[in-house]
This record gives C-alpha cells, sequence and structure tokens, in this order.
C-alpha cells in the first residue's frame, strides 16, 4: 500500500558530504650559524696582528736608540720634524674660498717649497715652476740651512764630529796591531814591547826597549831586523788612516863615552828620522809626517831609574784631525 503522503514516494536523500579537515600550515625553520663567534671567532686574529706590529716598531726603536750615538739619534729626529709642508695655509686650499675658489693640492702653486735634503735620508719637496713666491724663505735663511750639513754646523759641532771619528778609529787601530802581532810567529813575544796610550795629540804607540830586546845598535842609529819588522806591521795598519804622523826618540840617560860632539839629543832625532824612513818605504806618503824629534832622556818611561833600558823607545803619534 502506497504511502498516503507525497514525501514518502521520494527516496530519501543522501546526507552532505563531510568537509575535508584543514590542512595544517608548512613551518620553514632556518638556523643560522653564527660562526662561533666570541673566543672563537676571527677578531682575535686582527688584535694580535696589530699587538705584534707595535712590537716590532718598539724592538726596533730600541735598537735604533742603542746602536747610534747622539749625533746619528739627532739626525734621525730631524728627519721626522714637520717640514714646511706644514705651513700651508689650509683656507687657500681648493675650494675653501667659495665655489671654486683657492688652490688644488696637486697644483705647483699650491706647494712653493724648495727641496730638502734631511738626515738620513733624502726627501724632495715640489717646487714651483714659476720660480721663487712670497712664502719662499729668503737665500740666506737659517729655514734652508740643514742642520746635519758640515756647511751648517758650528765649528764646535765640527770638532765634536771629527772627535768621534778620531776615536773609532784609534780603538779599530790599536785592536788591528795588536791582532796582526798574535798572528805574526816571528813576533809574538815582542807584543809586549808595543804600548798604547791616548794624550792631547792623538792615539800614541810606543816600542819599547827591554833587556833582551833593544831597537837600535848601542849608540847607533842601525835598526835591528826584528825591530824592522815590528815597526813595518804597525806601519800597515797606520797607512790605512789619514791622520797625520809624528815620530819622537827616546834615549836613556847613559853617556855617551867618547865626545866627538855626539850625544843622546842628536841620537834621538836621528833614530826617529830612520824610523820615519821605514814607515815611509812602508806605504805612508811623506805629506803626512807632521813631526820628528828626539828629546833624549827628558821624557823617561821608569822615571824612576833614568838606565832603565825601557827609557830606549820610538813613540809613533797618530794625530788627532785638526
Amino acid at each position: 500500500m502506497a504511502d498516503s503522503t507525497p514525501d514518502a514516494a521520494k527516496p530519501a536523500e543522501e546526507a552532505p558530504a563531510e568537509a575535508p579537515a584543514p590542512v595544517a600550515p608548512i613551518i620553514i625553520k632556518k638556523i643560522i650559524d653564527d660562526g662561533h663567534g666570541g673566543a672563537h671567532g676571527g677578531a682575535w686574529k686582527i688584535a694580535l696582528a696589530d699587538m705584534m706590529t707595535a712590537m716590532m716598531a718598539f724592538f726596533l726603536l730600541m735598537w735604533l736608540l742603542g746602536s747610534t750615538n747622539e749625533t746619528q739619534r739627532k739626525s734621525i729626529a730631524d728627519y721626522f720634524k714637520p717640514t714646511s709642508h706644514s705651513n700651508v695655509t689650509m683656507g687657500k686650499l681648493a675650494g675653501s674660498d667659495g665655489m671654486l675658489g683657492g688652490n688644488s693640492v696637486i697644483d705647483p702653486e699650491g706647494l712653493p717649497f724648495s727641496a730638502k735634503q734631511t738626515a738620513l735620508l733624502e726627501r724632495v719637496t715640489p717646487r714651483s715652476q714659476g720660480g721663487p713666491t712670497e712664502n719662499d724663505p729668503a737665500p740666506n735663511s737659517t729655514e734652508r740651512n740643514n742642520p746635519t750639513d758640515p756647511s751648517s754646523m758650528s765649528q764646535a759641532e765640527k770638532q765634536k764630529v771629527k772627535e768621534e771619528v778620531d776615536q773609532a778609529n784609534f780603538e779599530k787601530l790599536e785592536k788591528e796591531v795588536k791582532e796582526q802581532l798574535e798572528k805574526n810567529p816571528k813576533l809574538q813575544n815582542l807584543k809586549d814591547q808595543v804600548k798604547f796610550a791616548r794624550d792631547k795629540d792623538g792615539l800614541r804607540i810606543e816600542i819599547i826597549d827591554k833587556a833582551d830586546f833593544a831597537m837600535f845598535g848601542l849608540g847607533t842609529t842601525t835598526m835591528t831586523p826584528r825591530a824592522q819588522a815590528l815597526i813595518m806591521e804597525v806601519a800597515k795598519t797606520v797607512q790605512a788612516l789619514d791622520n797625520k804622523v809624528a815620530i819622537r826618540g827616546h834615549t836613556d840617560s847613559v853617556a855617551f863615552a867618547n865626545t866627538d860632539g855626539r850625544n843622546n839629543w842628536s841620537l834621538s832625532a836621528e833614530r826617529a828620522e830612520e824610523t820615519r824612513k821605514i814607515l815611509e818605504r812602508t806605504g805612508i806618503k811623506q805629506d803626512r809626517f807632521a813631526k820628528i824629534e828626539g828629546v833624549a832622556d827628558t821624557a823617561p818611561y821608569n822615571p824612576n831609574d833614568p838606565k832603565d833600558p825601557r827609557n830606549r823607545r820610538i813613540s809613533i803619534t797618530v794625530m788627532n784631525r785638526e
């Protein structure tokens, strides 16, 4: 029996489909490596490099101060002094006087200073091609004087430099003579007969007699072969310098037995002249000899014993520079 209601004849409608579940969002997580910062970073390398550079500069400065004399240190200090570049008026540089006003830093007129040489190195500054300007010092101005230039040094400064040069040369000469005598087997036992002394004239080298060694025959001017070899060794070193040389002969107080007019005065002078001849034959030029003299027994080596053999000697003085 059919349904009496109209809806009964219609098939039941299907229930509506279930809505799809929402999709979860995709989250991308980026992990950025911080590069091992802090103690594991690279900043310490820069700090270490700066420290090593500073230490190198410090030790270089210490070495420089220890290996130079006062004059050289003054020259180095003068090199690092501000030059005439610091006198450039900044108000005259490009653009300082308004639009397109002033001078260019590369314009020759911007640095109208003459070339200068300072201390150990040369430093050349640009010079105006148009000749001197009002900013140039006068030709006789002390600003152009180089403190290390001999022409600008005072007489006292020149003398001080000469004394320092002589001091170094004398020390080297003394060392070389001792080394030469030490190396020569024939003269090793005579090295104690060569004495060195400094006086107001320069470096005095004395060759002294002793009981078993005499430079000259008794009462004569004939030099023995061993004494000649000793004099020639000394001359080889003295030859390398250009200082003047003075020679002085000494005797003891023993008087001549005969009375033919000869005495210790003439004997000492003749022995000094004989020494000069040997030095000249060795290579010392004649114009280097400043004084040849004999003083007899007036300046004994041993004042307590006028007859001491050591009073017989030859003094070769390498003189200071005038």
